[in-house]
């Protein structure tokens, strides 16, 4: 059974989706990705890591929360798993290139694949794919949308700053 539920975060309404067990999805509402449930997903805001993952969310964009403790079941190819993981391992309020991605994974030729990997992430926000910029230092490409990548990566400058 999928479950589903809404978190009203400062930046957006986001869906949550869980195994019952996992957080398996965390969506930005746009238009270029909108977010529609599947006829037999069942909305429920105390499924599990739902309570959790709500209240870390609040932490994260509260300011007091840098780094996401759930679990997680992220569905994806070995090599979407190791830029995925590798995502993880990217310090609150730091950046890095697709190219600087792709060289910590062990492949540096590999960037525009990573770029695609990046862009599958499942569970944006917990999974930072927003911290991943263009060689250039320019913001690319974001499921969300480039100006809510922005505000993720200024609202962590800020906190980190402070």
């Amino acid at each position: 059974m999928i479950y589903f539920t809404v978190y009203d975060s400062p930046l957006q309404s986001l869906r949550l989706v869980s195994d019952g067990r996992s957080l398996i999805g965390l969506y930005m509402m746009s238009e270029n990705h909108p977010f529609t449930p599947q006829p037999d997903w069942l909305e429920d805001d105390a499924v599990v890591p739902f309570p959790a993952a709500k209240q870390q969310l609040s932490a994260y964009f509260a300011g007091t929360l840098t780094e996401f403790d759930l679990p997680l079941q992220l569905q994806g190819t070995p090599f979407q798993q190791r830029v995925w993981a590798a995502l993880q391992t990217i310090p609150y309020g730091s950046t890095l290139s697709y190219g600087e991605l792709a060289q910590k994974i062990g492949q540096p030729k590999a960037s525009r694949a990573v770029g695609l990997a990046n862009g599958r992430n499942p569970v944006s926000i917990i999974v930072p794919c927003h911290r991943v910029i263009g060689a250039n230092g320019k913001l690319t490409g974001y499921g969300g949308g480039v100006e809510r990548k922005q505000w993720l990566l200024n609202h962590e400058r800020v906190i980190k700053t402070h």
